[in-house]
């Protein structure tokens, strides 16, 4: 007792401190950005508050607007071949003067971030709402959240990741040391979705440029304005660091603009649908660019007969909302056990019913605000095809007062029953709020069901016997699972997102995320220099001896054979003849 009573008492002292420390405030300096332009006051003049009108034909412009209302947001340039190239080349120079920054100086570049989110959250909120439709509560939980997470994980690991990893080296290198080290990769191009604005800025931004990397990001035509602000938060954060600004830069424009960038930078990370995402690898392949792609998704949720039925039902609600033209893809395929398919479906029906869409700044639903033209005729096509194939409505949430010339801009929630694999609503990407509820008899049938899919992005499975879910979930041939939950894979930032087959291939976030923004190099040294240093044999040097080959193999089998007596008398004969070739090395060699 006397040994261990100062150790616990050390400790305890530690523990104490620790607290203490914690109860300091860190000195993080504020950022000032101008957001004076983006806010809606109701006083803006006559010519920058008039109701678009889509244009049929293609301009040089990325006009941008409010989905929800139609308002006129104002418009940015679409940027040139060449305008986009030296926009990479200014990167490429801050780059290079960033790539020499410490951790410390990354870290503090983070905090800064970090401070202003969290103290302007409504402000972030209120532009993603007003430029993609979604609500507040869905913009706090997918922009901010999502972001705070993955800063907060940077700031307590990325370094750690970052630091060259040892390796074993392996039983004929024991001489050896051996590594692998992370460096920055140059400049990294990302060309992402509407769908989240702030986040999809963020989320490569954060991991490129805590990495050493500059970034250039062409953001969606449906979302430029928003992102175009977001950029200000960042420059600010850099010049706070003393960074250069150019390290990170945010690009307008359409298809010439993508490309042009797909070909200037050293990798290209891509969030968008499959088609667009073949183009990209089209394009990278004549550079040799390496790729990584987040493409679309038809998530499958699995519902057991044991599950708690009204929870379940909220949740798939949910989950079907945020798979809308203005949000994430969530779940699309809905598979219910036989057993409580009835009950389950009047249950979501209640729900749906009880949902109208409103203005998004006050909405309590997030119901499905397109924010692409024409969005809403696709997923009308595809409903319709299912109905012509057997398929019933059982149920819909309404449109109420959702301002002028709107309409187009919203789809209902849609329950849609008695449907089948034969149906485009089951196979295509809706990226729309509806269920497509179908019937499992056997968990067996439940895994062929969602793997009969082109693509491979992620999957919900409920149960009460969670050891159930999880066996189910295994076997279903995605990148993402959730046992009993939707969509909170995305808030463990320590975990890789991405998926297969037409999802895409790479991942995001965590320490498969954070690498793959690196080169990744392999070291190996002598680990007792200069005391141990590598010699090729004498028996093998050139010209070889005429036993060389008998030396060869028997240092395979004394490193590598099963038998441990045939390893000892492998390398008993390995010193035997390395003695005699020492001895007598002039009549050994080949030619002599």
């Amino acid at each position: 007792m006397a040994f261990w009573w100062p150790l616990l008492v050390l400790g305890f002292a530690f523990a104490i401190c620790r607290f203490l420390l914690m109860l300091i405030p860190p000195n993080v300096p504020s950022i000032d950005v101008d957001a004076s332009d983006m806010l809606d006051d109701g006083n803006q003049t006559k010519e920058n508050s008039f109701i678009y009108i889509p244009s049929k034909r293609h301009t040089d412009k990325v006009q941008c607007y409010e989905p929800a209302t139609m308002k006129y947001l104002g418009y940015f340039s679409e940027l040139k071949p060449d305008e986009v190239k030296e926009r990479v080349a200014q990167a490429r120079k801050a780059q290079k003067i960033w790539a020499e920054s410490s951790f410390k100086q990354r870290r503090r570049f983070l905090r800064i971030l970090l401070k202003y989110v969290v103290e302007h959250q409504e402000l972030i909120c209120e532009i993603s709402s007003r430029d993609t439709g979604k609500t507040m509560v869905d913009a706090s939980l997918g922009e901010i959240m999502t972001t705070c997470e993955k800063i907060t994980w940077l700031l307590s690991e990325g370094e750690r990741w970052l630091r060259p990893e040892y390796r074993s080296s392996g039983r004929s290198m024991l001489h050896k040391s051996s590594r692998v080290e992370f460096y920055p990769l140059g400049v990294i191009g990302a060309i992402v979705s509407w769908n989240y604005p702030f986040h999809n800025i963020f989320n490569p931004m954060l991991a490129t440029v805590f990495s050493g990397n500059g970034i250039v990001i062409k953001v969606s035509e449906h979302a430029s304005w928003s992102g175009c602000f977001y950029l200000r938060i960042i420059q600010a954060a850099l010049t706070a660091v003393g960074a250069p600004e150019n390290l990170v830069d945010v690009i307008t424009g359409f298809t010439e603009t993508g490309q042009a960038l797909v070909s200037s930078v050293d990798k290209v990370i891509f969030v968008g649908s499959p088609g667009v995402g073949r183009m990209i690898m089209r394009n990278a392949a004549e550079t040799l660019t390496p790729v990584t792609l987040e493409l679309g998704g038809k998530d499958s949720f699995v519902v057991c007969e044991d599950v708690d039925v009204p929870h379940v039902a909220q949740v798939a609600v949910r989950a079907a909302l945020q798979s809308s033209g203005q949000n994430c893809a969530g779940a699309e395929r809905f598979y219910v056990h036989r057993d409580i398919y009835s009950s389950f479906v009047a249950e979501v029906v209640k729900i749906v019913k009880s949902i109208t869409a409103g203005p998004p700044l006050a909405g309590k639903y997030d119901m499905g605000a397109i924010c692409m033209q024409e969005h809403s005729e696709k997923l009308q096509s595809l409903v319709n095809d299912a109905l012509d194939k057997g398929a019933e409505i059982v149920g819909r949430g309404s449109v109420g007062n959702i301002g002028a010339g709107a309409v187009d801009h919203y789809f209902p929630p849609t329950v849609i029953a008695n449907v089948n694999h034969t149906m485009k609503l089951l196979q295509e990407e809706a990226f729309g709020p509806i269920l497509p509820i179908m019937k499992f008899s056997s968990d067996k049938e439940a895994v062929k069901l969602a793997n009969d899919s082109n693509y491979g992005l992620g999957c919900s499975v409920f149960s009460g016997n969670q050891r159930r879910a999880k066996r189910i979930a295994s076997q279903i041939v995605c990148g993402v699972a959730a046992i009993n939950d939707f969509a909170s894979n995305y808030m463990c930032q320590s975990l890789p997102f991405g998926g297969i087959k037409d999802s895409g291939f790479g991942r995001f976030a965590g320490v498969e995320g954070l690498r793959a923004c690196c080169l990744v190099k392999s070291v190996v040294e002598d680990r007792w220099w200069p005391y141990i240093k590598t010699k090729i044999p004498k028996i093998i040097q050139y010209p070889v001896a005429e036993n060389g080959f008998e030396f060869q193999e028997s240092l395979v089998e004394a490193l590598y054979g099963l038998n441990v007596w045939d390893r000892l008398r492998a390398l008993v004969n390995v010193l035997k003849l390395l003695s005699e070739h020492n001895t007598n090395p002039s009549t050994k060699r080949k030619n002599d």
